[in-house]
């Protein structure tokens, strides 16, 4: 199986080059197979150079440019247009993601899962400096998403997650140019009926460089696209599950390491 990771990439030269060394240094300490897809999503800084720079020295570092419009939903949307892989992991470019979590991910989807979220909630998780304004709207946030979706999972907003080639396919169209992404992509997971197992992870807050998460512009954006998805939830009469409609015992499918 080859992993492809997408990271979105704006102004972060302060802190990318020891989140390609540390996510290529793991994943080839277990000889996978992957590429690491990094989206410039507009850099005004050094970033592009430090990408070029890496690429030349580590092949499976792929820069590209996003030439549409930007933003971190459509530097995603941009990065999964390129991979090559046969899943895709969704990882921050500011060093909050562990490398470690992603080999964590990679082996329950070699049990069969067709996607893999983590939580820093749950027992084995933890966070390391998240600012409390944000803790607290992130599980508030977070609480409402379970009581309308009927979820036992808890970090739905997350952006560090991981999916089958054909989730991604049967996932489509995504919408969201934002950071409301990282909602729309699991929630149409669930929504149209892929299985997924559910990992501790460590967030760790960024180092250097500015968050680019506005608060303050996201909660309308996010509420959209959780109402958007409740409503398909409910009212599209599975016109978008994914077909064949598996079983039960089916839903978990043993596939080969």
């Amino acid at each position: 199986m080859k992993l492809s990771i997408v990271m979105p990439a704006r102004n972060e030269e302060g802190c990318i080059t020891t989140t390609l060394e540390r996510f290529s240094e793991v994943l080839n300490s277990r000889h996978i197979d992957f590429e690491i897809v990094v989206v410039d999503d507009g850099s005004t800084d050094g970033t592009a150079e430090i990408l070029r720079s890496f690429s030349q020295r580590i092949p499976q570092i792929v820069p590209v440019t996003n030439t549409g419009r930007h933003g971190f939903g459509m530097a995603i949307r941009f990065g999964l247009a390129q991979v090559s892989g046969d899943a895709v992991a969704i990882v921050m470019a500011d060093g909050s993601d562990s490398p470690e979590d992603l080999l964590s991910y990679f082996d329950k989807l070699q049990e069969g899962y067709d996607c893999v979220f983590g939580s820093r909630f749950i027992r084995g998780g933890r966070v390391v400096d998240y600012p409390r304004h944000k803790l607290l709207l992130n599980r508030m946030a977070n609480g409402f998403i379970r009581i309308l979706f009927g979820l036992n999972f808890n970090d739905i907003t997350n952006a560090f997650k991981c999916y089958r080639r054909e989730v991604i396919a049967g996932i489509q169209p995504l919408i969201s140019p934002h950071f409301n992404l990282t909602v729309e992509m699991p929630l149409k997971a669930l929504v149209r009926g892929y299985s997924y197992a559910v990992v501790p992870i460590t967030w760790t807050n960024r180092a250097a460089g500015v968050s680019k998460l506005k608060i303050k512009e996201m909660g309308s954006r996010y509420l959209f696209i959780v109402l958007y998805l409740w409503l398909e939830k409910h009212l599209s009469r599975g016109d978008y599950y994914r077909t064949p409609v598996a079983s039960e015992e089916q839903k978990v499918p043993k596939v080969n390491a």
